[in-house]
């Protein structure tokens, strides 16, 4: 574990590594060019060597600051070079660049903050791409590819924070895919998929869990990726105003199934309890927008809402104090 000083310790590295990169950018014209791409890969080269040093000497949270700096140090490095020579190419090709870049120094120093930030240079792109930031929206299929490389190379470099970030990218993938493509397919599945791995989770999750090693919160992400599939379902079906029929089967669905993945695996897990809750209230909020929209009973909504709260409040606090009992029994005898 890191003590308070390696913290600052690494905190004091970044901001001594953004001084000398913002240094080199403000006096970036009055270097000669060659002396500019000198002192680019200097930065780079000292950080790894030097983190390397630092990390066989017991400064380990040094050590992974400076491999941050000198993976950033890269990533300026290929837009700085590219405008000095007018290099071919665009945005996507040199996040994609820096993204590898960074994970062979992740796999070469087998360093998990360094696979954490190949993650989130992936992540980036995803936005950037399925977005159209700067270039026509479409959504980046490359992006699966690079997913499941990355997710390998997390088990190599013992990232678990990494494999969570990838499991939550994919369903940010899967939501751009749903708004490019066939919406209601894609969401459908997305829902459908992450009712059966949590199944699978809730009645033979330990060898799913030792061969993923995530730490047992693999439900966690399951149930996001059901909620996020079924708001997908009920926004697109809320649109079709001549017909609430298949929204409402969405919603009671949706809020049967919250029920449903607390009482089978909310007691193991305070996280998806508090993830459950939060979906239950999403829902709420989005049965009262599609209500006051379509003109429907809203004294009916709001007692039906009351009558399904008090139910989940009823579950939540027999759940809460099963859990409680045997503390107290422990703490008696």
């Amino acid at each position: 574990s890191l003590s308070f000083g390696s913290i600052l310790a690494m905190m004091a590295a970044l901001l001594f590594g953004a001084a000398i990169l913002i240094f080199v950018a403000a006096n970036w014209e009055a270097f000669p060019r060659l002396l500019r791409v000198a002192a680019l890969f200097a930065v780079i080269l000292a950080g790894y060597v030097g983190g390397a040093v630092l990390k066989t000497r017991d400064h380990a949270a040094i050590g992974e600051a400076l491999w941050i700096v000198a993976a950033a140090a890269f990533g300026g490095s290929i837009a700085l070079i590219g405008q000095m020579y007018h290099l071919s190419g665009d945005e996507a090709s040199a996040l994609v660049t820096w993204c590898a870049g960074t994970a062979l120094a992740a796999v070469a120093l087998r360093s998990s903050p360094l696979t954490v930030a190949a993650v989130g240079i992936a992540d980036a792109w995803l936005v950037l791409k399925g977005f159209g930031f700067y270039w026509r929206a479409e959504t980046p299929h490359l992006f699966i590819v690079v997913a499941i490389v990355l997710f390998a190379i997390s088990f190599w470099t013992r990232s678990q924070a990494a494999r969570h970030l990838i499991i939550l990218s994919v369903i940010l993938y899967l939501v751009l895919l749903a708004t490019d493509r066939e919406t209601l397919p894609v969401a459908m599945s997305l829902a459908i998929v992450s009712v059966l791995l949590f199944a699978a989770l809730v009645f033979a999750g330990d060898p799913i869990d030792r061969i993923l090693q995530l730490g047992g919160r693999l439900p966690l992400h399951a149930l996001l990726g059901f909620l996020t599939g079924m708001a997908i379902i009920q926004f697109e079906l809320a649109d079709e105003s001549t017909n609430n029929s298949g929204f409402a089967v969405a919603s009671i669905v949706a809020l049967a199934s919250i029920v449903a993945a607390i009482m089978l695996a909310g007691r193991e897990s305070r996280g998806l309890r508090w993830l459950a809750y939060t979906g239950f209230a999403f829902e709420l909020a989005i049965i009262y927008s599609v209500t006051l929209r379509s003109m429907l009973d809203t004294a009916g909504f709001f007692l039906a809402a009351a009558v399904l709260l008090g139910m989940l409040a009823l579950v939540i606090i027999r759940i809460e104090k099963r859990m409680k009992a045997p503390a107290g029994t422990g703490a008696a005898a």
